[in-house]
Protein backbone atom coordinates (compact mmCIF):
# COMPACT_ATOMS: atom_id res chain seq x y z
CA UNK A 1 0.00 0.00 0.00
CA UNK A 2 0.98 3.47 -0.90
CA UNK A 3 -0.14 7.36 -0.59
CA UNK A 4 -1.38 7.33 -4.09
CA UNK A 5 -3.95 4.54 -3.35
CA UNK A 6 -5.30 6.51 -0.14
CA UNK A 7 -6.26 5.85 3.08
CA UNK A 8 -6.65 2.40 3.95
CA UNK A 9 -9.44 0.58 6.45
CA UNK A 10 -6.91 -1.75 7.85
CA UNK A 11 -9.57 -2.72 10.61
CA UNK A 12 -11.97 -3.67 7.66
CA UNK A 13 -9.30 -6.06 5.69
CA UNK A 14 -8.58 -7.96 9.12
CA UNK A 15 -12.35 -8.83 9.63
CA UNK A 16 -12.22 -10.10 5.70
CA UNK A 17 -9.40 -12.33 6.80
CA UNK A 18 -6.17 -10.11 5.43
CA UNK A 19 -3.35 -11.42 7.16
CA UNK A 20 -0.14 -9.54 6.26
CA UNK A 21 0.47 -6.63 4.13
CA UNK A 22 3.54 -3.96 3.46
CA UNK A 23 2.97 -0.52 3.64
CA UNK A 24 5.47 1.61 1.41
CA UNK A 25 8.19 3.69 4.06
CA UNK A 26 10.37 5.18 1.57
CA UNK A 27 12.01 5.91 -2.02
CA UNK A 28 15.35 6.82 -2.42
CA UNK A 29 17.17 8.95 0.30
CA UNK A 30 14.82 11.75 0.78
CA UNK A 31 11.20 10.49 0.00
CA UNK A 32 8.57 9.22 2.83
CA UNK A 33 5.38 7.94 1.88
CA UNK A 34 2.69 10.30 3.41
CA UNK A 35 0.87 7.78 4.71
CA UNK A 36 3.19 5.49 5.92
CA UNK A 37 2.75 6.41 9.52
CA UNK A 38 -1.05 5.49 9.64
CA UNK A 39 -0.45 2.55 8.07
CA UNK A 40 2.07 1.31 10.06
CA UNK A 41 -0.37 2.19 13.30
CA UNK A 42 -3.10 0.83 11.34
CA UNK A 43 -1.84 -1.98 10.41
CA UNK A 44 -0.54 -2.71 14.22
CA UNK A 45 -3.62 -2.51 15.57
CA UNK A 46 -5.54 -4.88 13.21
CA UNK A 47 -3.63 -7.37 14.23
CA UNK A 48 -2.20 -7.64 10.84
CA UNK A 49 1.68 -9.23 10.42
CA UNK A 50 2.72 -5.63 9.19
CA UNK A 51 5.42 -5.13 6.77
CA UNK A 52 7.55 -2.00 5.23
CA UNK A 53 9.39 -1.29 2.46
CA UNK A 54 11.50 0.81 0.25
CA UNK A 55 11.56 1.97 -3.26
CA UNK A 56 14.84 1.30 -4.47
CA UNK A 57 16.55 4.22 -6.59
CA UNK A 58 19.95 2.26 -7.37
CA UNK A 59 21.57 5.63 -8.37
CA UNK A 60 21.85 6.81 -5.19
CA UNK A 61 23.84 5.34 -2.14
CA UNK A 62 22.21 2.44 -0.54
CA UNK A 63 23.86 2.70 2.90
CA UNK A 64 21.82 6.54 3.05
CA UNK A 65 18.62 4.91 1.40
CA UNK A 66 19.03 2.25 4.26
CA UNK A 67 19.33 4.73 7.28
CA UNK A 68 16.79 7.10 5.83
CA UNK A 69 14.22 3.97 5.64
CA UNK A 70 15.41 3.16 9.17
CA UNK A 71 14.70 5.92 10.28
CA UNK A 72 11.12 6.42 8.98
CA UNK A 73 10.31 3.49 10.88
CA UNK A 74 11.52 4.56 13.94
CA UNK A 75 10.10 8.01 13.69
CA UNK A 76 6.18 5.81 12.91
CA UNK A 77 6.86 3.93 15.89
CA UNK A 78 9.70 1.64 14.91
CA UNK A 79 10.14 -2.22 14.58
CA UNK A 80 8.59 -4.91 16.87
CA UNK A 81 9.21 -8.20 16.87
CA UNK A 82 7.08 -10.02 14.13
CA UNK A 83 7.57 -6.44 11.93
CA UNK A 84 8.59 -7.46 8.27
CA UNK A 85 10.44 -4.93 5.80
CA UNK A 86 11.44 -4.89 2.01
CA UNK A 87 13.40 -4.07 -0.37
CA UNK A 88 11.53 -3.19 -3.92
CA UNK A 89 13.85 -3.41 -6.64
CA UNK A 90 11.77 -2.92 -10.17
CA UNK A 91 14.16 -0.17 -11.54
CA UNK A 92 17.64 0.13 -12.67
CA UNK A 93 18.27 4.21 -12.74
CA UNK A 94 20.42 3.51 -16.07
CA UNK A 95 22.54 1.47 -14.62
CA UNK A 96 24.52 -1.87 -15.46
CA UNK A 97 22.73 -4.70 -13.44
CA UNK A 98 25.67 -5.59 -11.71
CA UNK A 99 25.77 -2.31 -10.20
CA UNK A 100 22.05 -2.35 -9.71
CA UNK A 101 22.97 -5.44 -7.54
CA UNK A 102 25.91 -4.33 -5.40
CA UNK A 103 23.35 -1.74 -4.71
CA UNK A 104 20.89 -4.01 -3.27
CA UNK A 105 22.96 -6.19 -1.50
CA UNK A 106 24.73 -3.00 0.39
CA UNK A 107 21.19 -1.65 1.34
CA UNK A 108 20.18 -5.18 2.46
CA UNK A 109 22.92 -6.25 4.81
CA UNK A 110 23.21 -2.30 6.47
CA UNK A 111 19.46 -2.94 7.10
CA UNK A 112 19.86 -6.36 8.17
CA UNK A 113 22.42 -5.16 10.61
CA UNK A 114 21.16 -2.32 12.14
CA UNK A 115 17.63 -2.90 11.79
CA UNK A 116 17.56 -6.48 13.06
CA UNK A 117 15.48 -7.98 10.46
CA UNK A 118 16.13 -9.82 7.59
CA UNK A 119 14.52 -8.13 4.06
CA UNK A 120 12.88 -9.23 1.85
CA UNK A 121 13.28 -8.56 -1.71
CA UNK A 122 10.40 -7.64 -4.32
CA UNK A 123 11.01 -7.63 -7.54
CA UNK A 124 9.79 -9.45 -10.69
CA UNK A 125 10.91 -12.14 -13.02
CA UNK A 126 12.61 -10.50 -16.14
CA UNK A 127 14.07 -7.85 -13.84
CA UNK A 128 15.93 -10.94 -11.99
CA UNK A 129 16.96 -13.07 -15.05
CA UNK A 130 18.37 -10.00 -16.37
CA UNK A 131 20.94 -9.97 -13.41
CA UNK A 132 19.64 -6.79 -10.99
CA UNK A 133 19.55 -9.68 -8.07
CA UNK A 134 22.92 -11.59 -7.78
CA UNK A 135 23.54 -12.25 -4.79
CA UNK A 136 20.53 -11.76 -3.21
CA UNK A 137 19.29 -15.65 -2.86
CA UNK A 138 19.53 -15.71 0.64
CA UNK A 139 16.78 -13.47 1.36
CA UNK A 140 13.06 -14.21 0.76
CA UNK A 141 11.64 -13.68 -2.32
CA UNK A 142 8.65 -11.61 -2.77
CA UNK A 143 8.07 -12.18 -6.60
CA UNK A 144 5.50 -9.93 -8.62
CA UNK A 145 3.90 -12.17 -10.71
CA UNK A 146 0.31 -11.24 -11.82
CA UNK A 147 0.49 -12.88 -14.99
CA UNK A 148 0.76 -16.34 -13.11
CA UNK A 149 -1.76 -18.36 -11.19
CA UNK A 150 -2.15 -18.06 -7.35
CA UNK A 151 0.52 -19.22 -5.56
CA UNK A 152 2.17 -21.02 -9.06
CA UNK A 153 4.66 -17.76 -10.09
CA UNK A 154 7.83 -18.73 -12.12
CA UNK A 155 10.44 -17.96 -9.63
CA UNK A 156 13.95 -16.36 -11.25
CA UNK A 157 17.44 -17.05 -10.11
CA UNK A 158 19.04 -16.67 -7.33
CA UNK A 159 16.29 -17.71 -5.88
CA UNK A 160 15.26 -21.75 -6.24
CA UNK A 161 11.81 -21.00 -4.34
CA UNK A 162 9.57 -17.82 -3.35
CA UNK A 163 8.07 -16.49 -0.06
CA UNK A 164 5.21 -14.42 -1.17
CA UNK A 165 3.60 -13.89 -4.60
CA UNK A 166 2.14 -11.01 -5.52
CA UNK A 167 -0.55 -12.60 -7.95
CA UNK A 168 -2.74 -9.33 -8.29
CA UNK A 169 -1.99 -5.67 -9.39
CA UNK A 170 -5.10 -3.83 -9.76
CA UNK A 171 -6.90 -2.30 -7.75
CA UNK A 172 -5.13 -2.92 -5.27
CA UNK A 173 -2.01 -5.48 -4.72
CA UNK A 174 -2.77 -8.99 -3.49
CA UNK A 175 -0.23 -11.23 -1.86
CA UNK A 176 -0.03 -14.41 -0.76
CA UNK A 177 2.19 -17.11 1.49
CA UNK A 178 1.90 -20.24 2.18
CA UNK A 179 2.24 -20.77 5.92
CA UNK A 180 1.17 -19.86 9.39
CA UNK A 181 1.86 -16.24 10.61
CA UNK A 182 4.67 -17.32 12.74
CA UNK A 183 6.25 -19.26 9.41
CA UNK A 184 6.48 -15.76 7.97
CA UNK A 185 7.34 -13.69 10.81
CA UNK A 186 10.02 -16.09 11.13
CA UNK A 187 11.53 -15.36 7.49
CA UNK A 188 12.24 -11.85 9.03
CA UNK A 189 13.97 -12.62 11.90
CA UNK A 190 17.77 -12.07 12.25
CA UNK A 191 19.15 -12.57 15.52
CA UNK A 192 21.35 -9.79 16.45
Amino acid sequence: MSDWQGPVDWAGHAAAGVSFAFARATEGGDSIDKLFERNWTGLRESRIVRGAYHCARPGGDPIGQARHFLAAIDEAGGLRAGDLVALDLETDDGLRPEQVARHARRWCHHVERHGGVRPFVHTFRAFARGGHCAGLGEYPLWIAAPDKPRGEPAVPPPWRGWAVHQYVHSPLDRNVFHGTRQELTNLGFHPR
